[in-house]
């Protein structure tokens, strides 16, 4: 029996979340953060974590389109010609995304209007682009929805903890209920992008020192 015969049995044996699979979610959260290691989704990131509510729901949506675009991409990545391939990828993300827009306008108006055209700019979103491109036109439908939501969760990650510090010192408060009394004098950078941009880079200078990625 042949090598690549023998790895062909392993590969469909393999557990639902086999160490392998296990790391596709546990990378991004981490070592392999598409923000603060990557350095993909920066303005969204600077843009709707001015309070924590709208960065939820910008987090959630592109969970909901990064995992079903992966899914659907993986599917047909045999059908696709190689030269529509990009224009395929960005039928379905943008299809998806009309979804969303639609639902959040419906359900969520007000919270739509704060994140404004973001929703839409998620179709070109480059961590949902990049994942499509490089893993899920690659590999099989359920590697893919677990890279895919792996990346997600670690933009959402991300998206929050920028959000929870610009609330908590731009606002003082958590998810719209006053936690700081009267007491306190609401900071006003962290109501404008430059305060995002410092929390962002506090974040990234730490992931980056802890993982070993800052030079002496």
């Amino acid at each position: 029996m042949s090598e690549a015969l023998v790895e062909k049995q392993k590969q469909e044996k393999e557990p639902l979340f086999s160490k392998k699979n296990r790391k596709l979610i546990s990378n991004p959260l981490d070592s392999d953060n598409p923000i603060t290691v990557q350095v993909l989704g920066i303005c969204s990131a600077l843009a709707v974590t001015i309070k924590l509510k709208p960065s939820f729901i910008m987090g959630i949506a592109v969970f909901f389109v990064m995992v079903l675009s992966s899914l659907v991409i993986s599917l047909i990545r045999n059908s696709i010609p190689s030269r529509i391939r990009i224009i395929v990828q960005l039928g379905v993300v943008a299809t998806l995304v009309a979804i969303v827009d639609q639902i959040l306008q419906a359900y969520a108006y007000d919270i739509s209007k704060q994140l404004s055209v973001f929703v839409g700019l998620i179709i070109t979103n480059c961590i949902i682009m990049g994942r499509i491109e490089a893993f899920a036109l690659g590999n099989k439908p359920w590697p893919s929805v677990l890279d895919a939501a792996g990346n997600a969760l670690g933009y959402a990650a991300i998206l929050l903890i920028v959000a929870f510090f610009r609330e908590l010192l731009g606002s003082g408060s958590f998810f719209d209920i006053k936690v700081l009394g009267d007491w306190y004098t609401p900071n006003g950078v962290m109501t404008n992008t430059a305060g995002a941009a410092i929390i962002l880079g506090l974040l990234i200078w730490a992931q980056r020192a802890r993982n070993g990625y800052v030079e002496d």
